[in-house]
This record gives structure tokens, sequence and C-alpha cells, in this order.
């Protein structure tokens, strides 16, 4: 059977709609934590993913109330790129690549790790495409592992990957 993770935050098994698994109370957020922003920015190793939220103007969407969950690329991550990627995706000609790039990182609703040990299926994104997540050998999305899971933050949660996602 494959999983569908949906915008309700609700996990539907095979096309018939099997079974239905709310994922409410699976995942909470820390309420002394801080935002995602305010995560990422204390974590110190995600520099190049807030400078790109920044010159993307994605901040106060991610400061929002949420919830999110954010596939969050290390700055190594960013830094296996191609030579001049980050650059040139900074630079404000190019905002709305950065954008599309940073929004496929993003799911409306939180998606927590254990929702998906186990299972393979996808989740929606803000920019409109899904991820393909699998979690039957660790968790991955879009083949690239994620490497810290369920990092909490006030209005979500942040899984750490070791790759940058491209749509």
């Amino acid at each position: 059977m494959t999983l569908i993770l949906n915008r309700r935050s609700a996990l539907t098994l095979g096309a018939a709609s099997v079974g239905t698994l709310a994922l409410t109370g699976c995942a909470t957020t820390a309420s002394g934590a801080g935002d995602i922003v305010d995560v990422a920015s204390g974590a110190g190793n995600f520099n190049t993913l807030v400078a790109a939220v920044q010159a993307a103007g994605l901040v106060e969407t991610l400061k929002g109330p949420g919830p999110f969950t954010v596939f969050a690329p290390t700055d190594d991550a960013f830094a296996a790129l191609p030579a001049g990627t980050v650059d040139s995706l900074l630079l404000p000609e190019n905002r709305d690549q950065l954008t599309s790039i940073l929004t496929y990182h993003v799911a409306p609703g939180l998606y927590p790790a254990s929702a998906i040990v186990g299972r393979r299926g996808s989740i929606p994104t803000v920019q409109g495409q899904n991820l393909h997540v699998d979690g039957r050998n660790g968790v991955t999305v879009e083949g690239i592992p994620v490497i810290t899971p369920d990092v909490e933050a006030s209005n979500g949660v942040i899984h750490v990957i070791s790759g940058v996602l491209l749509p």
C-alpha cells in the first residue's frame, strides 16, 4: 500500500482509502521554542538557508502561525551544490526561482518522523508539488536522508536533511 500524506495532515492508505490515521497529537510544537526561523537561525548550521529565506522574502511567512514542516538543508548541503549556484540564486533577479526551491522544502501541517517511519508516500508542499518520502529504511525525502528529525519549533517541526531538494 502506498501512503499519501495530505494537506489535512492525515494518512490515507491505498488508493481506495482503506483507513485514515489523523496526525493530530503525533507531533506537538514546543511552546518554549522559537519559531522556525528563530530555531534555524540559532542552530548555527543553517546560515545559508536563513540567508536564502531572507532573500526570498519568506521570513514573515515562516514566522507565522503554521504549522509547518520544513525539510532544512544544512550549510554543507548548500555547499555541495555546483559552484556559484547559491550566489546566483541569491541575486534579486532570481528571486522567483529561489522562492520555488525554498517553498518546495516546506509542507503545510505537521509531519513528524513517526508518521513516516515504516511507510512511503508523498507530502504536499507549499510550492505545489509533492515530496516523496520513504521511511522503510531510515527516513528519506526525495532520496535525501533526514539526518536529524523532529527539531521542534513553536510553529512546526524541522527535519534536517543532507541535501538540497530541487523541484
